[in-house]
């Protein structure tokens, strides 16, 4: 089955629409969660769509403008790095994701989100789906226009923050990353909850 197929199967009544949900951005040590809440066309068919983890940056650009070209409707809500601290990554995911359905200009009949959990209080009906953004065409929009959000603000926070290469890891805890950490520490933007950077923080406060 394919990725329109999958959706198709949800749509009731003509006129129903569908909201496919999804994040970008939980498992990063920098930066902020983005998501995102796309309505597409009944029978619209978007050539390439898929699972952005599947896709290179150059067709993550081009089916990032096509989504948001074609798509009934679309929103993308970012929740920063101090507010992931606070309340923690998977509260902060929900909270993205909820603000996301919620500043839709067409109310769905369902919301079809990525992942194995529904979101908490979201007034809308609501289906989980394991590994969705592989799955439903709606959710894998989602997941582009939420990662390729994310990517541009990750560069933009590299220009402002050079020496920790942000425009080529975005965020992620890669061998480079975690150098430039040792050597320069931490810098706004850092998830200061999330390991390695919390212990990097208790060795420097009790000089370890």
């Amino acid at each position: 089955m394919d990725l329109f197929s999958f959706d198709r199967d949800f749509y009731g009544n003509e006129g129903v629409s569908i909201a496919g949900v999804d994040e970008a951005g939980r498992g990063p040590l920098a930066g902020p969660v983005v998501a995102a809440a796309v309505i597409l066309r009944r029978n619209l068919i978007i050539s390439g769509l898929n699972d952005s983890k599947q896709l290179s940056e150059k067709n993550r650009e081009r089916l990032f403008v096509a989504i948001k070209e074609e798509a009934l409707d679309y929103s993308v809500e970012v929740v920063d790095s101090k507010i992931i601290d606070k309340i923690n990554i998977l509260q902060a995911t929900f909270l993205a994701m909820s603000r996301a359905v919620s500043r839709l200009q067409i109310k769905p009949a369902m919301c079809i989100v990525d992942g194995n959990r529904e979101v908490p209080n979201l007034a809308y009906v609501q289906k989980a789906i394991v590994d969705g953004d592989a799955k439903s065409a709606s959710i894998a929009a989602a997941s582009i226009l939420a990662k390729v959000t994310r990517d541009k603000i990750m560069v933009e926070y590299a220009k402002r923050y050079p020496v920790y290469g942000f425009e080529k890891h975005k965020g992620y805890g890669t061998r480079k990353h975690i150098k430039s950490l040792k050597q320069y520490g931490i810098c706004p933007i850092h998830r200061v909850t999330f390991s390695p950077i919390s212990d990097i923080i208790s060795q420097v406060k009790f000089g370890i």
